[in-house]
């Protein structure tokens, strides 16, 4: 299998950068100009570590373990400087910054799609292994193995990401149908057909610029974007009927529209939800601070169950989307930040408050049935008590997907032209769009 060269992967992020620059690139929904924060700044004598993320959300995870770290070290207290940057350029910038040897912060957030971009080569971050081998066994290993190279833990997982469905009971409940029912997508789709007869909502949305949906429908059948080895997978039967089954969604059986905006994270979407205009959508546990966050009015009326099967028996989630967290090798304080982390990603303390701060699922699963994970919060306020009955009753069906060198162009391919040239423009049938996002990506990479 035939690498990219790391000089050819930053002509290409350059470009991208003079086009958003010129005003000719395209923006991710939700973008703003760079935000500065200074977490802990009235603790004298702190030492200064920097911090970047792309999700304005995970600062409140830090808000809360920076305080509790000063408080437990006194003679080791930080003050954390945090910029929160819109998602490609911050991934864009920190690339730059790590091929150049400065610039680059001494924490970092990389979405599990970028991750392999940084892997390439000698990772410029410090490997965490002395504080990740005493704590692994009371983790999901795979959500440790998403940001490791060569035995080397570089990443700190952020959930688990398992996939569930949404449902808007409301909604539900004025169409005539039990939530609990719902067995296989079979059933979601007569489902559907009732929620369009009964009530003035859509089923559901199609995402037509975002690979979350689709990714995880064909995972749940063993299907990816890539086998294990790298090779593209994209124009598989599998993947040709899941696209197929979007499609009729909206074209044949009239139960879907596609997303506003385009995909989950929309400001156009988080609208159109809390209007209660769509009964259901499929995204992974993390989802639930968007809906706390952005749709407040559908507090109460929102439940969390199991996706539906594709067919009895089978499997009802994916482990879906990420973030690690790493220390750069540009810090000026390495074993400060790596402990640091590790308080804050690796802890039981800190998972626990990876659910209780943000609403995420806990790698660590010795968390799942700790007292203080069923200490009412605002999310069982919103959606109801039975959160974690619903991530246990599923826990050993949420296989990982693939990532690897050749997933960040096949995720481009994908959302860039494939679900839109589907699911929009109805300018192909879904076998032509796959197997031409096929042959790009295998041109791109020389798989």
């Amino acid at each position: 299998m035939k690498k990219k060269s790391l000089l050819s992967i930053l002509c290409a992020l350059m470009v991208v950068m003079l086009m958003a620059c010129s005003g000719g690139g395209k923006s991710t929904s939700g973008e703003k100009a760079t935000d500065k924060e200074v977490i802990g700044g009235d603790e004298k004598g702190a030492t200064e570590l920097t911090f970047w993320t792309f999700a304005e959300l995970h600062l409140d995870f830090f808000k809360d373990a920076v305080p509790r770290w000063n408080e437990l070290h006194p003679d080791k207290k930080i003050k954390l400087v945090a910029e929160t940057f819109p998602f490609d350029q911050m991934h864009n910038n920190l690339l730059l910054a790590l091929q150049s040897g400065k610039g680059a912060p001494d924490i970092v957030d990389i979405e599990v799609g970028r991750f392999p971009n940084y892997l390439q080569g000698e990772p410029q971050f410090l490997p965490m292994n002395e504080l990740v081998e005493p704590e692994k066994d009371n983790f999901i290993q795979s959500r440790l193995d998403l940001y490791s190279k060569d035995g080397k833990y570089y990443g700190m997982p952020t959930h688990v990401g398992a996939t569930v469905m949404y449902y808007n009971k409301e909604i539900m409940d004025k169409a005539g149908v039990d939530i609990d029912s719902i067995k296989t997508w079979d059933d979601y789709v007569e489902a559907g057909k009732k929620v369009v007869e009964n009530t003035d909502a859509f089923m559901t949305n199609v995402q037509t610029g975002d690979i979350m949906q689709f990714q995880a429908m064909i995972a749940q059948q063993g299907s990816d974007f890539t086998d294990e080895d790298g090779n593209i997978t994209l124009d598989n039967e599998k993947n040709v009927k899941t696209l197929q089954f979007l499609s009729d969604m909206v074209n044949k059986h009239k139960i879907a529209e596609v997303m506003p905006g385009g995909e989950p994270h929309a400001e156009e979407y988080y609208a159109y939800m809390n209007e209660g205009k769509a009964a259901s959508v499929s995204m992974p546990l993390w989802f639930m601070g968007r809906f706390t966050d952005y749709m407040p009015d559908l507090k109460g009326k929102m439940v969390i169950r199991p996706m539906p099967a594709w067919e009895e028996g089978g499997g009802r989630s994916v482990g879906m989307g990420g973030t690690g967290t790493v220390v750069t090798n540009q810090t000026k304080h390495p074993e400060l930040a790596k402990e640091f982390l590790a308080f804050a990603k690796l802890s039981k303390e800190g998972n626990i408050k990876l659910w209780t701060v943000l609403g995420f699922d806990p790698p660590r699963w010795d968390v799942w049935e700790d007292p203080a994970i069923r200490e009412d919060n605002k999310f069982y306020q919103y959606f109801g008590k039975d959160i974690f009955d619903t991530l246990l009753s599923i826990k050993d069906e949420i296989p990982n997907i693939n990532v690897n060198e050749n997933y960040p162009d096949a995720v481009t391919e994908i959302n860039t032209n494939t679900l839109n040239n589907v699911l929009r423009q109805n300018s192909q049938t879904p076998k032509e769009a796959l197997k031409q996002a096929q042959e790009t990506v295998e041109a791109n990479t020389g798989n």
